[in-house]
């Protein structure tokens, strides 16, 4: 399976002239530049947290030839956690260190993992990468349009390998599902819907209370304005108090299943937004934004996508939790983190194929093979043996998604888009293009 994945990888990107790296097309020239194809690579992990499963197996696997070089976290208790976790994998003990920044100083450091809640996607990996890291962040890679736009820009002038942890992105069934629909296996694909459906339970109101021991609550806010610590902000609730941190459950898992509608229809920016979406569970507790929508995306010849996210009604309307479904002029496909299955126009079933990998779906935390996979192609990408599968510069066309499903439920309007540059044509909605930063904390070049 591993051998058939980069045979596909090697036809869809690669080629004798040169290589595609964070989203950058490079010659064998400029390759040798950026790293040795027999070099270690030293990496550390920023924020360790729930997607802290994704990386043992690929950092711990000899043939990779990575170093662990730091363990980084605000809060000490996440530190221990992951250090055990490491200390069944590796021979060797990693630095402990609470301040990404000193992290990123550390010029022996060749790359990073950014899994620090959203707020810090984009300002940490522009630090990291203005030190000459390569950076494999978690999504959503952008908190907000700016971001979006400034992280593609960064990566751009300093010419590091850039992904987004957009997995299935690396997952061998989707890529050759994809591969069929681009083929026409479906005739010509027009609509996909885009879904996720959980049964997450209730959300304590927040309340002053004294920040937890050993936490940094100052490094943990860093961009964010500041404001006095809440009971359970810095464990997970985060997502759910508002937007100085959070990107709601577009950003937290729509990113996925959005982007792979994207690349089924193959298209870029839409031309008009459209959302229904509210508050509808629990509607006393602290969850401070919609819980359920339904975003609608036109774009150009009548193609259209609709994400449905329900957080905490369990009804599983389209089966299965999480996934799409595309629909083409001679049938349809359904394909999620397990399977894909193809049906003719009058919804027989002509083929079905389950992953030879596994991913986490709709639990807390994450990890499996398909992000084992993800991770092993953005270390192939900075050795220059693989096209990155997510380079920044298209994740970032799927991030625009998240952002601007976000923006019409707060604006409460949907909005037309300019295709060509991704601006939202809407002044209540450019004025949430970006956001308030703690002045000295902004992301800049």
């Amino acid at each position: 399976m591993q051998t058939d994945r980069r045979r596909f990888i090697k036809q869809t990107g690669a080629t004798a002239a040169g290589l595609m790296v964070g989203g950058m097309s490079l010659s064998a020239k400029s390759y040798k530049r950026i790293m040795g194809a027999n070099d270690r690579i030293h990496v550390a992990i920023i924020g360790l947290g729930r997607r802290l499963g994704a990386y043992p197996e690929a950092i711990a696997k000899k043939s990779n030839n990575i170093e662990l070089s730091y363990l980084c976290d605000v809060m000490p208790s996440q530190l221990e956690k992951a250090a055990a976790l490491f200390a069944d994998k590796i021979d060797y003990q990693p630095k402990l260190e609470n301040d990404l920044r000193k992290v990123f100083e550390d010029k022996k450091v060749d790359a990073i993992f950014n899994a620090t809640p959203d707020h810090w996607h984009t300002p940490g990996s522009i630090m990291a990468i203005k030190e000459n890291k390569h950076v494999y962040v978690e999504k959503p890679s952008s908190h907000n349009m700016f971001e979006n736009e400034l992280l593609v820009e960064v990566q751009k002038k300093y010419n590091r390998v850039v992904q987004m942890g957009n997995q299935q992105r690396s997952s061998f069934h989707t890529i050759k599902i994809m591969e069929a629909i681009h083929n026409g296996e479906i005739g010509v694909p027009y609509k996909a819907i885009a879904f996720y459906t959980n049964a997450r339970g209730r959300v304590p109101v927040q309340q002053p209370a004294p920040v937890p021991g050993g936490l940094d609550w100052e490094l943990f806010q860093g961009p964010a304005p500041r404001r006095g610590y809440t009971k359970e902000t810095w464990n997970y609730n985060w997502h759910w108090y508002g937007w100085d941190y959070g990107t709601a459950e577009a950003g937290n898992n729509g990113t996925h299943e959005m982007d792979v509608a994207r690349w089924a229809l193959q298209v870029d920016f839409p031309n008009r937004v459209d959302v229904d979406a509210a508050k509808g569970q629990f509607l006393d507790d602290g969850w401070e934004m919609y819980d359920t929508m339904e975003a609608t995306f036109k774009f150009d010849n009548n193609k259209s996508i609709k994400w449905s996210g329900i957080s905490r009604n369990g009804y599983d309307t389209y089966k299965g939790g999480r996934g799409t479904i595309i629909y083409g002029s001679e049938g349809s496909v359904f394909v999620d983190r397990g399977k894909y299955i193809i049906y003719d126009r009058n919804g027989k079933v002509v083929k079905e194929s389950t992953s030879e990998t596994n991913e986490a779906g709709t639990a807390l935390g994450g990890g499996g093979s398909t992000s084992t996979l993800h991770v092993e192609n953005f270390f192939n990408a900075i050795r220059g043996k693989e096209t990155l599968m997510a380079p920044i510069a298209d994740a970032a066309i799927s991030m625009a998604m998240v952002h601007y499903s976000n923006v019409a439920y707060r604006i409460n309007s949907g909005f037309d888009v300019d295709p060509n540059t991704g601006k939202m044509k809407n002044d209540e909605a450019m004025k949430l293009w970006s956001r308030n930063y703690e002045p000295g904390w902004e992301p800049v070049i």
